[in-house]
């Protein structure tokens, strides 16, 4: 006798097979045994197991256990490895190796200029360009970076926050020169501001007009380009500063919270916008407490959109995200264990329901990837999700005490850290009663000042404080601690530290490719209509002092190859330049 819970398991499952959503493959153990494409308690032990309204089914509500019925029977996660490097064309080599052997989409490093909106020819760019990601100086960089990419049919995931937006707009002009309509562009722009202010420190001006710019992206992305997500809420930044597990949950989903309430106060319905939010978040080491942060995510953000932000649609209280292993995992002593640490990781992600991943290669904590390193890195993924049989049946260890466990134990210091953040906001509120955050949200609709919206005051007062700072400054201290007295260990740096690893080749960007990008850069000013730029630029900042929505008088000045530069220098002066309190 099936249980309640599982017949509404299998009705999802079956129409989903009906729509031709499960793949045609072998779903045998590798010694040819059948397997269920899930598996849970038995109808009586469901009955009275009181765990089971916590974990569900896959599909269903609150998602603990995965998203879709089919799990990754139904596809498997999107093999999007992060890669950027030199000039354009040196990174466009790159995506088409990527795709070529099995890659499903794109992810762009950018370099250290282009992360702060400075052209490469700005002095403050000397000796950074095209060091730690591709440099992008003007929409027919784009060009170059996507040549002979068809962007209709590769879904693109673009790392920057600062300046997010006008390196968009580069991207849909490049569309537009490839001959694709953008509104059915599809990918991933992370813009997530919050997250610079709390760990990575790469921002342009005060938090207010980046939330204006974000703002307006969401809304033009909502009208114009349904298919694309305009935010990726990050969480992988504030771990790799050093932050717990329960530390990099709690601080990003509050930071996607406050994201839900820009756009309530804009008037967005959630059921369109919501889903147009993604999360990325970091997979460390410890593996069954990684499992567990994720499952752990996707039930908060369900429960918090459903009953705080008035979400009705399943898709809009789904919480997609991306993984990445752990850069800050990796070490430079005997590097080669690098590669047994991201596998380790990559498992960690998929077993927790990724939507897609990144595997970091082995000689990253000494420079970009090689071609070598970068082919084990994408042929990590690929053994995982051919060879291993995790695709076989969605969520494999639901169920299982330690995981369950460990998920209510993250979710709790998840809800702690929650009613910190709400406690410096403007209103005192309990994360443990939502039904008053509900009212709370559903009498702010539509008001625009920040202070009066709970999470994101929260989050305003504590980045003003340097709250999050300390937070994970303590945390990454304790660490260091127990790493130097030996009661955490590393293979190769604190302990087992004889090897006969060989010295690595490791990529080397030339200088020459900054000299060549300057001097291409400084053509291109030169052959443009100046006058026409510097009218879009200026019309750009008029728009800027209205209500009007940016996005479209960013694009003239983009399709006026305005430069990233010129962009972003011109807003500096309307809205200023943030400088971080000072800490002690």
């Amino acid at each position: 006798m099936q249980s309640e819970g599982r017949r509404r398991w299998q009705q999802r499952y079956d129409a989903a097979r009906t729509k031709g959503q499960v793949r045609n493959v072998d779903f045998t153990t590798l010694s040819g045994m059948q397997v269920e494409p899930v598996y849970g308690p038995s109808a009586a032990v469901e009955a009275v197991d009181a765990r089971m309204d916590r974990i569900g089914w896959p599909g269903e509500f609150p998602f603990t256990r995965g998203l879709y019925a089919t799990g990754y029977r139904g596809r498997p996660w999107t093999i999007r490895q992060f890669a950027g490097f030199g000039n354009a064309a040196q990174t466009n080599e790159r995506y088409k190796m990527i795709l070529a052997r099995g890659g499903g989409g794109l992810s762009v490093a950018f370099d250290m200029p282009t992360l702060m909106g400075r052209d490469s020819d700005d002095p403050m760019s000397l000796g950074e360009v095209g060091h730690c990601g591709v440099a992008i100086d003007t929409a027919t960089d784009m060009d170059v970076l996507f040549g002979d990419i068809p962007l209709r049919d590769v879904t693109t995931s673009m790392t920057i926050s600062g300046p997010a937006v006008p390196v968009f707009c580069m991207y849909l002009v490049s569309a537009e020169r490839q001959g694709v309509d953008p509104s059915v562009l599809n990918g991933t722009l992370q813009t997530d501001i919050f997250k610079e202010y709390i760990a990575q420190k790469e921002w342009l001006f005060d938090p207010q007009p980046h939330l204006r710019l974000i703002g307006d992206l969401m809304a033009y992305c909502a009208d114009e380009i349904p298919a694309y997500k305009p935010l990726s809420v990050s969480g992988y930044h504030i771990r790799e500063a050093g932050s717990t597990a329960a530390q990099e949950l709690a601080f990003t989903l509050a930071d996607g919270f406050a994201y839900v309430e820009l756009g309530l106060s804009r008037r967005l319905d959630i059921e369109t916008f919501a889903p147009g939010l993604s999360f990325f978040f970091d997979s460390h080491l410890d593996f069954f407490e990684e499992i567990a942060k994720f499952r752990a995510g996707r039930r908060i953000w369900a429960r918090w959109l459903r009953d705080v932000y008035g979400a009705k649609t399943e898709k809009a209280q789904w919480l997609r995200f991306h993984t990445q292993t752990a850069g800050v995992s990796l070490t430079a002593q005997q590097p080669l264990n690098n590669v047994v640490r991201t596998a380790v990781e990559a498992l960690a992600a998929v077993l927790g329901g990724t939507n897609s991943l990144h595997t970091n290669a082995l000689d990253e904590t000494l420079a970009l990837p090689t071609e070598q390193s970068a082919e084990v890195a994408l042929r990590t993924q690929q053994v995982l999700m051919e060879e291993t049989g995790i695709c076989n049946v969605a969520d494999p260890l639901g169920g299982s005490w330690y995981v369950e466990a460990l998920t209510d134990q993250i979710e709790a210091g998840t809800n702690r850290i929650f009613d910190r953040i709400l406690a410096m906001g403007s209103t005192a509120h309990n994360s443990g009663d939502l039904s008053a955050l509900a009212t709370t949200i559903a009498d702010n609709v539509g008001a625009t000042d920040a202070r009066v919206w709970p999470m994101t005051s929260g989050i305003l007062r504590g980045i003003e404080e340097g709250w999050f700072m300390a937070q994970i400054g303590d945390a990454a201290f304790d660490y260091q601690i127990a790493l130097e007295k030996g009661d955490k260990k590393v293979v190769g740096v604190n302990t087992l530290t004889e090897s006969v690893s060989p010295e690595l080749e490791i990529l080397r960007v030339s200088h020459e490719v900054e000299t060549a990008q300057v001097r291409e850069l400084r053509a291109r000013k030169g052959a443009r209509d100046l006058a026409a730029v510097e009218a879009a630029v200026e019309k750009m900042v008029a728009v800027s002092r209205t209500d009007e929505n940016m996005i479209p008088a960013m694009l003239e000045a983009v399709r006026a190859e305005a430069t990233l530069g010129e962009i972003c220098n011109a807003l500096r002066e309307e809205w200023g330049v943030y400088r971080e309190p000072a800490r002690f």
